[in-house]
C-alpha cells in the first residue's frame, strides 16, 4: 500500500533543492525544525519569503540586490577603472570577504555553454561590451572558474577587452596555500608549472 503524502514529506522534498542536501539531511533538518526550533523555522520562513520576493539583479552589474542599483555600484569610493568579471553573485561575496579589491563588478550569471542553450545574450555580453567600450575601464579582471566552459567564456571576454585596448588579467592558478603536491590533480600541477613565477 503506497504511503500517503504528508506536509512533513513535502518539507523534506523541498529542502532537497538546496545544494549538498540529500534526502537524509533534509529529513534531519525537517525533524530538527519541527521538534526543537519551531520559532526559528517560522522566522526562516518569513525571512526566506521576504528575500526571495524583494531580491533582484542590479541594473548595472547584475549582482543580487534589494535595490535597482546595488551597494557596490552606488559606492562612490570604489574605482570605476577596474572591472572584475565573475560567474555568480556568490563569487562577489567571496571576493569582497577575502580580498582588498576596490573596483566594480560584472556578474555573468553563468558561462557560455551552447549545449545547454547558454549563449552570449544569456550571460549579458552585450551589456558587458557596452561597459568595456565606454572608455572608462583600464583593467578587466577575469575571476572565473577554471573549467572548459569558463575558459571559453574568458577567451571571448578577453577578445572584447583587447579590441577596446583594455588590459586583461586573470586570477592566478596552481598550488593552493597549504597544498601538498602529491594530492594535486594533473591539470592543477601542470598549470602551476606553466604559471610559475620568479621566487
Amino acid at each position: 500500500m503506497p504511503k500517503s503524502k504528508t506536509l512533513i514529506n513535502d518539507l523534506i522534498e523541498a529542502l532537497t533543492c538546496l545544494p549538498g542536501v540529500g534526502k537524509k539531511t533534509a529529513q534531519r533538518m525537517t525533524y530538527h525544525l519541527l521538534q526543537r526550533a519551531k520559532k526559528d523555522a517560522l522566522n526562516l520562513s518569513d525571512v526566506l519569503k521576504d528575500v526571495v520576493t524583494n531580491t533582484k539583479n542590479c541594473k548595472l552589474c547584475r549582482n543580487l540586490s534589494q535595490d535597482d542599483v546595488c551597494d557596490l555600484c552606488s559606492d562612490d569610493g570604489r574605482r570605476n577603472d577596474m572591472l572584475c568579471i565573475v560567474e555568480s553573485p556568490a563569487d562577489v561575496f567571496n571576493i569582497e570577504n577575502s580580498t582588498n579589491y576596490t573596483g566594480k563588478y560584472f556578474v555573468l550569471l553563468g558561462k557560455l555553454s551552447p549545449l545547454d542553450g547558454i549563449g552570449p545574450k544569456e550571460i549579458g555580453l552585450d551589456s558587458l561590451e557596452a561597459k568595456i567600450s565606454s572608455g572608462s575601464i583600464n583593467e578587466l579582471i577575469l575571476a572565473v572558474n577554471y573549467t572548459v566552459e569558463s575558459d571559453v567564456t574568458a577567451h571571448v571576454i578577453s577578445e572584447i577587452a583587447l579590441k577596446n585596448s583594455v588590459k586583461v588579467t586573470r586570477l592566478a592558478q596552481g598550488v593552493p596555500v597549504g597544498g601538498e603536491l602529491e594530492y594535486l590533480d594533473q591539470y592543477t600541477l601542470s598549470k602551476a608549472f606553466d604559471k610559475r613565477t620568479i621566487y
